[in-house]
C-alpha cells in the first residue's frame, strides 16, 4: 500500500491501485493541472468537483450521484460514501487492514475482491469489516 498517494477525488483507492507505480494520484500534483494524466480530460467527477470547488467526491453526496464513474461503477461510489461518512483517514486504514488480512484490490487487472458487490451498503459493510 502507498498510503501517501491516498483517495482519489472521485473515491478510488489510488494507495492500492495496480497502475500507481506510474500514476500519482489526482490529488498529489495538484487537482487543476493533471497533464501527465491521460485520464484527466475525460473524467466528469474531476471536472464536477472542479466546479463545485470540493476536494473530493466525499464532500458531496455520492451515495446519491450518478455522474462519471458512478453511473455504472459501484466500487468508487462506495469508497467515497465511506469517506464521507467516516473520513478518508478511516478509509485508509480499513483499506490498509483488509490487504493485511489478503483482500486484494485489483486481482485481475482493475478487478478485485472490492468489485464484486451489487449493494453501496454492503460493499460499505465489507469496508468497514473486511468480510461479507
Amino acid at each position: 500500500m502507498k498510503r501517501e498517494l491516498g483517495i482519489a477525488r472521485c473515491g478510488l483507492a489510488c494507495c492500492l491501485c495496480s497502475e500507481n507505480a506510474v500514476c500519482r494520484g489526482c490529488r498529489r500534483d495538484g487537482f487543476l493541472e493533471l497533464s501527465w494524466c491521460a485520464d484527466a480530460g475525460w473524467c466528469e467527477n474531476r471536472r464536477c468537483g472542479i466546479e463545485k470547488n470540493l476536494n473530493g467526491c466525499f464532500e458531496c453526496v455520492p451515495a446519491a450521484c450518478r455522474k462519471g464513474l458512478y453511473a455504472e461503477k459501484i466500487k468508487p461510489q462506495a469508497f467515497a460514501e465511506f469517506a464521507r461518512r467516516y473520513g478518508t483517514e478511516e478509509l485508509l486504514d480499513c483499506l490498509e487492514r483488509n490487504e493485511q488480512a489478503g483482500i486484494v484490490y485489483h486481482r485481475e487487472g482493475i478487478q478485485g475482491d472490492y468489485d464484486d458487490f451489487d449493494d453501496l451498503e454492503e460493499l460499505i459493510r465489507f469496508i468497514r469489516m473486511g468480510k461479507r
